[in-house]
């Protein structure tokens, strides 16, 4: 795994390659999270609207500077939001429940409690504090917490290259028009995203004819310059599915077929040590065996684990299986219910409607009404 150090502005999606620990206090200071007056909460204790506790107004905290009050017994300080409480007060009443008399006092009219309304120094991290473990994939919210500890480089593992082919004679750009026999290159747009998705680096080598030669010399390309290749096409048992072939002459066939619906022509080889995958032109195939076999080896190759966020629903309707193959079922949620997506297969939109899917087993011969299914969960 190589390793590269980033400025904060490139860290979305990337992958930390060392345990992170705070070196300062966040806040760095007692702050108000309201508009108020910062007490001794004992001062205010039992007061009432008919009852307030008076209160001597000892000056005012102001945004972005020390507090340099020492608060005495039955005296308060002005605190906007955000500002520091100086440490001789333990809570902050907002200003709604105090009166200002015009003299030089206030009147409080409600109680509170040690730490109301106030964000004592270090309540979100400490010196010492494990911030975040190696192998975290960053979040935006992540990175606001980067930068809450003032760290403007981090240290993480390199982004994987991924190289992606798509190979038919039947495919054109998806900006070209179709005509009788042509279909727009669904997979290649769908792969490359996916790959950025999940915080790889991807490369488009093109759409190849079906011809070996050419092939053969784009599958070197990609090999040369990428970590590791994706091919959509060609993998079944056709008279143009090269795929196989290649994989034996340049390298090593390691997998042709899964027993997945669907999936069946799946193909996983090395070449020059490097994994290739070849994947379905089947579009809705294509990616369930990116899901489930490509993006956990990017998150392994970037030092990281891929997280698979499920839940658990009743079945809308029965679905029947009985190919001996394990089914993945796309299907959407609506009302609590898992409604199952069953379209014809190929068709991309069957994706685009689902919110994720679910498994049967290769042994069983269906599901039932009711039945509660385990559902990975695919939009967040």
């Amino acid at each position: 795994m190589d390793l590269e150090t980033i400025t904060l502005d490139r860290a979305l999606n990337r992958v930390l390659a060392e345990d992170l620990f705070a070196k300062e206090y966040v806040p760095a200071f007692n702050r108000s999270t309201v508009d108020g007056y910062a007490v001794h909460s004992k001062d205010v204790f039992g007061c009432s609207d008919s009852i307030p506790a008076i209160l001597k107004l000892a000056g005012e905290s102001v945004m972005g500077a020390k507090a340099n009050i020492e608060l005495g017994q039955n005296e308060c300080l002005y605190v906007p939001t955000g500002a520091e409480v100086p440490d001789s007060a333990d809570a902050v009443v907002m200003l709604e429940y105090a009166e200002d008399y015009g003299d030089g006092t206030l009147g409080i009219t409600k109680p509170c409690a040690p730490g109301m309304n106030l964000i004592y120094k270090g309540d979100d991290v400490k010196p010492g504090d494990l911030v975040f473990t190696k192998g975290r994939k960053l979040k935006a919210f992540d990175i606001g917490t980067l930068a809450a500890l003032g760290k403007t480089s981090i240290f993480v593992s390199r982004s994987p290259k991924v190289g992606i082919i798509s190979t038919g004679d039947e495919l054109i750009d998806p900006g070209s028009p179709v005509s009788i026999g042509l279909i727009r290159d669904v997979n290649a747009p769908m792969l490359t995203s996916a790959c950025e998705e999940v915080g790889a680096i991807s490369e488009f080598f093109g759409i190849i004819r079906d011809e070996k030669s050419e092939i053969q010399k784009a599958l070197m390309d990609a090999v040369e310059e990428c970590d590791l290749v994706l091919i959509s096409g060609g993998t079944s048992v056709g008279r143009k599915d090269t795929i196989p072939e290649l994989m034996i002459e340049l390298g090593e066939l390691l997998i042709h077929g899964a027993a997945v619906k669907p999936g069946k022509p799946t193909i996983l080889g090395k070449i020059h040590d490097k994994p290739v995958f070849g994947l379905p032109g089947n579009p809705v195939a294509a990616f369930f065996m990116f899901y489930l076999l490509v993006r956990p080896l990017i998150f392994s190759l970037m030092g990281a684990e891929a997280v698979e966020h499920k839940a658990i629903f009743p079945l809308s309707r029965a679905v029947p299986s009985n190919n001996g193959r394990e089914d993945l079922v796309p299907v959407s949620i609506i009302d609590g219910l898992a409604n199952p997506i069953i379209g014809k297969s190929g068709l991309i939109t069957t994706l685009s409607q689902s919110d994720g899917f679910f498994r049967i087993d290769r042994d069983r011969e269906g599901v039932s009404k009711g039945e509660l299914v385990e559902v990975i969960l695919l939009r967040s």
